[in-house]
Parts: structure tokens; sequence; C-alpha cells
């Protein structure tokens, strides 16, 4: 379904963002590692490489935040393939003191932490979507949440230290819109942009948080990050081809 498709996964060498570049290579398309950490992304390809036996996977690293690391980005691919297809914003860059409950949020932290993030996905939507509109197509995925859609569920937290961190809401509710602005705006450019909204993903929760998730859910509960794999590539196959301006939900039912 992606067969040749040159296709950029920022935050790529991140738990969600190596199943992305997984399910880019299993449809026969070309998958660009674009993370920050050198080392990390590194190892990545290289693991990746010898478990799914292909060449059809490379690494840049970029810093989504930087115009000039997304330039030499953007110059790289052109050069080496002729082409970039698709641009999947996935990075999830956040300071230290990120995660904090409600009244402990300092200002600093929190502007510090919307410009890195939702910063950090309306750059490279600039930049790239100015190189698709010369390249006359081009699609972007931007992967929100369901908290990015209604407000958080803090009952399953309860008698946990976890919560959900009111800028993680804000992020994800304005990349949402991010998405219907974006649209809009390249209308009659050939450029899509939707929006893939998961819910939880399991990454060795506590127990008890775990059981209460799923009460809210109508099936499985928490998703594995494989379970994401086939809404992107839809959105990233032509079977998509006039879906445009959407946020497609994978939460098993959990914001019903």
């Amino acid at each position: 379904m992606l067969k040749d498709k040159v296709i950029v996964i920022t935050g790529g060498a991140g738990l969600i963002g190596q199943e992305f570049v997984k399910a880019v290579i299993e449809q026969n398309g070309i998958a660009i590692i674009a993370d920050i950490n050198k080392e990390l992304g590194n190892n990545v390809k290289e693991k990746l490489f010898k478990e799914l036996n292909t060449g059809n996977i490379d690494f840049i690293q970029l810093d989504t935040t930087s115009k000039n690391s997304l330039q030499e980005c953007i110059s790289y691919l052109d050069n080496k393939y002729g082409r970039i297809d698709a641009l999947v914003n996935n990075a999830y860059p956040r300071n230290k003191n990120y995660g904090r409950h409600f009244f402990d949020v300092e200002y600093d932290d929190f502007v510090e932490n919307l410009g890195m993030n939702l910063g950090g996905c309306i750059i490279p939507s600039q930049l790239f979507s100015l190189y698709f509109q010369k390249q006359g197509y081009g699609n972007i995925v931007n992967i929100s949440s369901i908290y990015g859609v209604v407000a958080p569920k803090f009952e399953v937290y309860e008698n946990t230290s976890m919560t959900t961190p009111v800028e993680y809401a804000i992020i994800k509710s304005g990349l949402t819109h991010l998405t219907k602005y974006m649209a809009k705006y390249f209308k009659g450019m050939n450029i899509k942009v939707n929006t893939l909204s998961p819910g939880g993903i399991f990454d060795n929760q506590p127990e008890q948080f775990l059981e209460k998730y799923k009460g809210e859910c109508l099936n499985k509960g928490m998703l594995d990050k494989s379970d994401l794999k086939g809404t992107l590539v839809y959105l990233l196959s032509d079977m998509s081809k006039f879906v445009n301006g959407q946020n497609i939900v994978v939460d098993d039912g959990f914001i019903i």
C-alpha cells in the first residue's frame, strides 16, 4: 500500500515511532527515522534493518524546532530520493519538569513545553508543505491523542502517581485543530492533512491503573503500540486520497 513512498517520521526512534517505521517498511515504503537523538536513531535503524531484513530505512538527525535542521533534512531527502511523500508529526519533545500536576506547573515550563511540542509540529509542517507545494502533492499525519478530543478521565489515575499533564491536553487539542486549519489553508495545493488520535498505549503502567482504564473501554483496554499501524497506513496510502482535515480516533471506545 505504500510501495516506494518516502515517509518521514519525526520521533521515529521512540516507542510509537518505531512501530510506525515498521508499518511503512512492511508496506514496501521507505521509512525515514527523523529523531534528535543520533545514537538512539542509528541503533534503532540497525535493529530494524536486521529484524525486518530490509534496506528501505534511513536515519537523519532532526531538531523539529530548528528551521536549519529541517531544511537540511528536506535537502538531504530530496537529493537522495528525489521525492518526499509524507510527513508524520510524531515527535514529543518536553523538558525535565514536564508532567507535573496542575498546581505545580510553572509558567516558564508551560510555555517551553508548548513551544517545543506544538511549535515542533508547526515548523516542520510549514517547511515540508512548501516542499510539497513545489512537488505538486504531499501528505501530513499529525499524531494527537484522545485527550485532544475529550477532557481527561482523572478518576483512572486515582491512587497512582500518574496524571494527564495540562500541557499534554492543550498541545494535543491544539494539534487536532491545527490539522483542520492546515487542511483548509492548503486548499487547491493537493496537500492533505489528517490526525490520528490514539488511546492509551501499554508501557508497563501500574496494574491498578490498567484495570480502571480498561473499565472505560469496550473490549481490550490499553492498546498495544502495534494497534495503530493499520490506521496510519490507511492515512498514508492512496486509499484515503480524499480523507482530508479529519481526526481518526483509535481507542477501543474509551471516549464514548
